[in-house]
């Protein structure tokens, strides 16, 4: 069903590209929320850059998830023996679980020294989920 993607000389660099720009805007965007919730740039108003962030990051996510399962879906039985794509993907849901536990606890509000764990464990999972998925095709 998914052939067209190896099939297209094209497909799956153009796949890649977008891929790229979806992380791009979930990274930077969740990047500058998260500094600002680390006490960076006091002078922002938290609320208002939140909900600016967050909106990217959303898309950004969407976008990288979307082209994530095109690509995994050209070549699915090659990612799954993958083990840097099974540690990937297993640090993408728990980041998500990360991004749930900070928005359910009303961390953005509380600003507290729980809220800035979970922002400095935010950061370093999604840097290392962006490593793996460099490393995918080394492996």
């Amino acid at each position: 069903m998914f052939t067209w993607i190896t099939a297209h000389p094209w497909a799956y660099p153009a796949l890649e590209v977008v891929h790229v720009v979806g992380i791009a805007l979930l990274l930077g965007n969740l990047v500058l929320l998260e500094l600002r919730v680390l006490g960076l740039a006091p002078a922002l108003p938290l609320q208002p850059l939140a909900r600016a962030a967050l909106a990217l990051v959303l898309a950004g996510f969407g976008l990288a998830a979307l082209t994530g399962l095109l690509m995994f879906a050209s070549q699915p039985m090659e990612l799954l023996a993958n083990r840097v794509f099974t540690l990937k993907m297993g640090l993408v849901m728990l980041a998500g679980c990360n991004a749930a536990w900070f928005h359910g606890r009303g961390s953005l509000q509380r600003g507290d020294a729980v809220a800035k764990v979970q922002a400095l464990l935010s950061l370093g999972l999604w840097l290392v989920v962006v490593a793996c998925g460099r490393f995918i095709a080394y492996v």
